[in-house]
């Protein structure tokens, strides 16, 4: 059963003052098996990336094996027919891996959920910065460290930046920090938003996150 959560939040500038705009979200959650769908979307999103290009040779495809070893009968070993057996060094894999590429199905519906069902659980955490993505124009870290520290952002954890548009100047002055990802709204996903401690919002990127995925 789906029951929908209003949460609200007061949006900072780049300075940490406090503003007056107020940001919403309309969450529709699921009560009881949120926490399944949230764990199948992680584990569909972990599964897609598995390249599956790992491969062996089975003994049709190894190199070699055309002429018998040694006659049938006579020798006293045991019978051969070809050297690519896979019981010889050199030879064949038995059922060894293909390519292959895996699939788990999840639905628009179910990972919407998912996502909303997330958002909701890690409300305590979520900020609002306005103008984050034209904050900096001319790419330098010690910009952004200057931001994080005015907002009060702890860059010893995990820090997810949500943002509507990824400016050049912006990934670059964050690059070279270990613990920041910058995500687009569009992009958003499950496991990054688990694994963040801080999440960090433009207003832009509430209402792409409204138009995607709260419709």
């Amino acid at each position: 059963m789906t029951v929908q959560k209003f949460i609200k939040y007061n949006s900072f500038n780049i300075n940490g003052q406090v503003l007056n705009n107020e940001h919403e979200l309309q969450l529709n959650v699921l009560e009881k098996s949120g926490n399944y769908l949230i764990h199948k979307d992680i584990l569909r999103h972990q599964i897609s990336q598995k390249q599956g290009t790992v491969s062996t040779k089975t003994r049709s495809e190894v190199r070699g094996g055309g002429r018998k070893p040694w006659r049938q009968k006579g020798t006293g070993r045991a019978r051969a027919g070809s050297n690519r057996s896979p019981l010889w060094k050199g030879g064949g894999v038995i059922f060894g891996p293909k390519p292959k590429k895996t699939i788990l199905k999840l639905n628009k519906k179910e990972r919407k959920l998912a996502l909303q069902t997330l958002l909701y659980n890690k409300r305590n955490i979520i900020s609002v910065i306005e103008d984050l993505e034209n904050a900096i124009e001319i790419p330098k870290t010690q910009t952004f460290l200057n931001i994080c520290k005015n907002c009060g952002i702890d860059l010893n954890k995990k820090v997810l930046i949500v943002v509507a548009n990824k400016t050049q100047a912006l990934k670059l002055s964050m690059r070279n920090i270990k613990n920041v990802e910058l995500i687009l709204a569009s992009n958003l996903n499950t496991l990054s938003i688990l694994k963040a401690k801080q999440i960090l919002l433009t207003p832009s990127a509430v209402n792409e996150i409204k138009e995607i995925y709260c419709d």
